[in-house]
């Protein structure tokens, strides 16, 4: 058996929740292998809508095993509220069919005072950071002095949290970062022992011995690729590797056990806090996209900035990822446009027409080339089958499948699990 691998194409927001839970049910193990509480996977089923952060998406299906890889930033404060909102709920056994990796960081409420003190420091060069404590975590994390899983359950556990809290504290005092510590060091302390009663295992032999088990794996990824620290739009980009290799150093699986990389995209682009986008709409065409598709972070409740599909930043991601099959978001959002634009190539400040993703695409000015198509301008309510989606819709799809040189085999017509339309692989 392989691990198949699912992330998200553009700059995050891509709907990767929902799909991790419509094909959860053909997976055995579903794993969470980068990213932290600044992930907002949204699904909605039987008229209920729930948001998970760091818990992976699976966990909804009772028989599918859960698991929390090395290379998630985990937040036991956050976790526990995740745990506790789904107990409130659902009848889960979620001590039963979650793991967590003893090798994951973790957040301490300091990492999230200095995410905010760097964050006013910058002023308007700011990076749009969700102050999760994200980039200050793996920061540690590189440096060799941070804390991970594992160490709560350490003798000295209290030992390490204070020299490091101590470190934390020198760094926000340069920053004259007022702050008061007391009540969220009590709330995460409660937090730790309610971690410590879930599964806290060495993640990497519970992936490999699944793999040689030969039981099904999904590995779900946060935020998006463009948002990759190496091959993002940085420096406003995420603290983690995003794309497919990530799942390889994020759970500690061999390259050559990857199988399929379902890359997933909406049928426009949006983007949450700073950095180029250079399709972004400033106009009443943008807002409608924001309004129709309720374009605001799950996360952090920001409105999302919007505008038409990207081809050559879409054709980038799908390159460095290696991606196998293509599985289209918010084709409905689109319903109600009579005509609809997709960016298929840039022209720089110099004159030249490219296809590819400029290095200094974050300092130049990228005017987008545009190709119009009809809109469908209908709904699609109810249409579960290929053949009965509006023919201006199968055109759309069909000019996307010949630039990208790969078919999209899913096609989302609602927030719902039951709202796609599958052919191919997925029928």
């Amino acid at each position: 058996m392989a691990v198949d691998v699912l992330l998200g194409l553009q700059w995050g927001d891509e709907g990767k929740g929902k799909i991790v839970d419509v094909l959860a049910p053909k997976y055995q193990v579903v794993a969470r292998f980068q990213g932290g509480p600044n992930a907002g996977h949204t699904l909605e089923f039987d008229g209920f809508k729930h948001v998970l952060h760091q818990i992976p998406s699976g966990i909804f299906r009772q028989e599918v095993q859960n698991i929390i890889g090395n290379g998630v930033v985990l937040d036991p404060i956050i976790f526990k509220k995740e745990i506790d909102g789904l107990l409130s709920k659902f009848d889960l056994n979620l001590k039963g069919n979650l793991e967590i990796s003893k090798k994951a960081s973790i957040i301490l409420p300091t990492h999230r005072l200095l995410d905010a003190a760097y964050e006013k420091a910058k002023g308007e060069a700011k990076i749009g950071s969700t102050l999760k404590g994200i980039g200050p975590t793996y920061t540690d994390k590189i440096s060799r002095q941070g804390l991970r899983v594992g160490d709560v359950i350490s003798p000295n556990f209290l030992e390490k949290y204070n020299a490091l809290v101590t470190r934390h504290k020198s760094i926000l005092d340069i920053y004259q970062f007022e702050y008061d510590l007391a009540a969220a060091e009590e709330e995460f302390f409660a937090a730790v022992e309610f971690m410590k009663e879930f599964n806290l295992v060495d993640s990497e032999y519970s992936v490999n011995h699944a793999l040689t088990a030969g039981k099904t794996i999904l590995a779900e990824g946060a935020q998006g690729s463009l948002l990759d620290v190496d091959f993002g739009s940085y420096p406003f980009v995420t603290s983690s590797n995003t794309v497919t290799a990530g799942a390889c150093t994020g759970l500690g699986i061999a390259p050559k056990n990857v199988g399929e990389v379902f890359g997933i995209f909406k049928a426009y682009c949006t983007r949450v806090g700073s950095g180029p986008f250079p399709t972004e709409l400033h106009d009443e065409v943008g807002e409608a996209i924001r309004k129709e598709g309720r374009e605001f972070g799950a996360t952090t409740g920001r409105a999302r900035r919007c505008g038409w599909l990207d081809l050559p930043a879409l054709k980038y991601a799908m390159m460095i990822n290696g991606v196998t099959q293509l599985i289209m978001m918010k084709a409905d959002v689109l319903n109600i446009f009579e005509e609809i634009k997709v960016c298929t190539a840039y022209k720089l400040e110099d004159g030249t027409i490219t296809e590819q993703l400029p290095y200094d695409i974050t300092d130049i000015t990228i005017e987008p080339i545009y190709e119009t198509l009809k809109g469908w301008h209908c709904s699609l309510e109810g249409i579960r089958t290929f053949e009965n989606l509006p023919a201006e819709l199968s055109a759309y799809i069909a000019f996307l499948e010949e630039k990208l040189a790969l078919p999209i085999n899913f096609i989302s017509t609602g927030p719902d699990r039951d709202e796609c339309v599958l052919r191919g692989s997925f029928a």
